[in-house]
C-alpha cells in the first residue's frame, strides 16, 4: 500500500455472506464501510439461503458483485462445504481483496474464512467469540465459529463475555474489539423504515389485525438439533398455548422441508395459530415489535427481541448468548413442552413477571455497531500502512 502525504489507496474489502442472518447482520457493516472513502467493498453472496437472503439484500439495497448460487436440493453439509470453498476461492483469486469479512457461524462463514486463509488474506470476524462449549449444540455452528476464530486476525465481539471467551482461547487482546451486535443496528433501522412506510409490513399486518384482541406469541423454530422429538415437543406446547382464549401464536415457517412438513402436519388445523411463509425483514421486524412474547430456538432472535422489550423463551438446551439469560431478557427452557407451556403462561398471566423481562437491559448493543467496526478497520489499515 502506498502513502502520499496523508492520502493512501483504498483498501479492498470482500464481504462474504450467504444466509438471511448474515445479510441482516452485515448490511449495517457494509453500509458503514461504504460511507468511508478509504474502502472499496465487494459483496460475495453464496446464496446458501436463496429466497430468504434475497429478501434482505433487496431491503438493504445491496446488489452482490458475485452470486455463487451454491444451494442444491438435499445436499449434504460436506457437499455444500466443498462447493463453497471452491466457489469462494475462485472469486478471491479474481478479486484479490486486501481483507475478507465473514459473520457468525454458518457454512459460508467457515468456508469463506478457510478460502481466505488458503490465500493468506486476513479475515475479520463479525459476532466473534460466541461459545456454547458443546460441539453438537448448536450443530454444526459451534465448530464453524471456532474454526473462523482460529483464522481471523480481527475479532469483533458483541459483548465482553464473548471477548473473554476469545481471550481464554489465547487470541491476542489487541485483536479483540467489543462493538455490540450489528443486529441491533439492523432491527432499529428496519423498524424506523416501516414506521415511515407501513406498506413495507403489508404481509403481516392482516394477521395482526385478525388477532387484535389477543396476546401475540411469536414462534420461530428451525434448529437442526431440535429435529425429531424436540420439534414435536415445541409444537405441542404451541398448540396448547393457542388454546388459551386470550392468545394467538404466529409462526413463520422455515423453508427447510424437515421443519415445514412437520409444522404444517401438527398445526395447520389448529385454531388461533397462524402459519405464515417466511417473512422478509421489515414484516418480521413489525411482527416482533407487536408481539407480547417470543418463543424461539434461533440465535439472532434472542438478540433482536430485547431491543423492543420482548421477553424471550429460548427453546434450546444451551445458548451461546448467555448474556440475555444473565440480563433477564431471556430464559432458557429447552424443548420440554410442559416447561415451555408453564413459563409462557406465567409471562402471559403475570404483568409483574412480564415487566421484569421486558424492562431488563439489552446487553447486545445500541445500534452503532456497524460504524464502530468501520472505524476500527480504518484505524487498523492506517496503522499497517504507516508501519510499511
Amino acid at each position: 500500500m502506498t502513502i502520499t502525504g496523508e492520502i493512501h489507496s483504498r483498501s479492498h474489502v470482500a464481504v462474504i455472506l450467504g444466509t438471511r442472518p448474515e445479510a441482516i447482520k452485515l448490511f449495517p457493516v457494509i453500509a458503514a464501510l461504504r460511507e468511508r472513502p478509504d474502502f472499496r467493498v465487494t459483496v460475495i453472496a453464496t446464496a446458501q439461503h436463496r429466497e430468504m437472503l434475497d429478501q434482505v439484500l433487496a431491503m438493504a439495497d445491496i446488489v452482490p458483485d458475485h452470486d455463487l448460487g451454491v444451494m442444491r436440493p438435499g445436499q449434504s453439509l460436506d457437499a455444500l462445504s466443498a462447493r463453497l470453498i471452491e466457489g469462494i476461492g475462485a472469486v478471491l483469486d479474481a478479486e484479490r481483496p486486501d481483507r475478507v469479512f465473514v459473520q457468525g457461524d454458518t457454512a459460508t462463514a467457515m468456508c469463506g474464512a478457510l478460502a481466505a486463509y488458503y490465500r493468506q488474506i486476513p479475515v475479520a470476524h463479525v459476532e466473534a467469540g460466541l461459545r456454547s462449549h458443546n460441539i453438537y449444540h448448536p450443530w454444526p455452528e459451534e465448530v464453524n465459529r471456532k474454526i473462523v476464530g482460529s483464522i481471523a486476525d480481527l475479532h469483533f465481539a458483541p459483548t465482553e463475555r464473548a471477548a473473554e471467551a476469545l481471550r481464554r482461547e489465547n487470541i491476542a487482546p489487541s485483536a479483540i474489539h467489543v462493538t455490540g451486535n450489528s443486529v441491533i443496528d439492523a432491527v432499529l433501522h428496519t423498524r424506523a423504515r416501516v414506521e415511515a412506510d407501513p406498506s413495507l409490513a403489508g404481509a403481516i399486518q392482516p394477521v395482526l389485525d385478525r388477532y387484535a384482541d389477543k396476546r401475540i406469541v411469536l414462534v420461530t423454530t428451525h434448529r437442526r438439533e431440535n429435529f425429531g422429538q424436540g420439534l414435536d415437543h415445541i409444537l405441542q406446547a404451541v398448540a396448547a398455548l393457542a388454546r388459551r382464549p386470550d392468545t394467538a401464536c404466529v409462526l413463520p415457517v422455515h423453508l427447510n422441508p424437515n421443519v415445514r412438513a412437520v409444522v404444517e402436519d401438527r398445526l395447520s388445523e389448529t385454531a388461533s395459530v397462524a402459519l405464515v411463509d417466511p417473512l422478509d425483514y421489515p414484516n418480521f421486524t413489525w411482527l416482533l415489535a407487536h408481539a407480547d412474547l417470543v418463543l424461539t430456538d434461533s440465535g439472532g432472535v434472542q438478540e433482536e427481541a430485547p431491543a423492543f422489550g420482548k421477553p424471550v423463551l429460548v427453546m434450546r438446551e444451551t445458548t451461546e448468548r448467555p448474556e440475555g439469560i444473565e440480563a433477564g431478557t431471556a430464559l432458557l427452557v429447552g424443548t420440554d413442552q410442559r416447561r415451555i407451556l408453564r413459563e409462557a403462561s406465567r409471562l402471559l398471566d403475570s404483568d409483574a413477571a412480564h415487566r421484569r423481562m421486558s424492562r431488563a437491559h439489552n446487553p447486545f448493543g445500541d445500534g452503532t455497531t456497524g460504524r464502530a467496526i468501520a472505524a476500527i478497520l480504518s484505524e487498523t489499515v492506517q496503522i499497517a500502512a504507516v508501519a510499511l
